[in-house]
């Protein structure tokens, strides 16, 4: 089992910056594949962005292309999402996934939530106007 456990969230201005993180822990996801989600309130989860399990290869949202930047560090087992010029609708609570395969071999599937087996709790981002 993997426990993934988000920090770093909270309470920003619009334009300022946050840096997520994720830890894993109860096994390594340094061959995993690895992704951030996020839900604002009455709305369903979406995408924000993946990376593969060696960090070649990063996939976002389009629309979030540009101002937001995934990372992982292996040998922390730890994610990151670092999220600047940040926006009110911005805001929501943003997940960190991992899957039990090393890869995807279509690529569409880092961008699906069902793919992904393992979920942390989430931490809130509010970016206020």
């Amino acid at each position: 089992q993997v426990q993934l456990v988000e920090s770093g969230g909270g309470l920003v201005q619009a334009g300022g910056s946050l840096r997520l993180s994720c830890t894993a822990s109860g096994r390594s996801v340094s061959d995993h594949p690895m992704a951030w989600f996020r839900q604002a309130s009455g709305k369903e989860r979406e995408f924000v962005s993946a990376i593969t399990w060696s960090g070649d290869f990063t996939y976002y949202a389009d629309s979030l292309k540009g101002r937001f930047t995934i990372s992982r560090d292996n040998a922390k087992n730890t994610l990151y999402l670092q999220m600047n010029s940040l926006k009110p609708e911005d805001t929501a609570a943003y997940y960190c996934a991992t899957t039990v395969v090393h890869f995807f071999y279509d690529e569409r599937s880092y961008y699906a939530a069902s793919e992904y087996n393992y979920w942390g709790q989430g931490t809130q981002v509010t970016v206020s106007s």
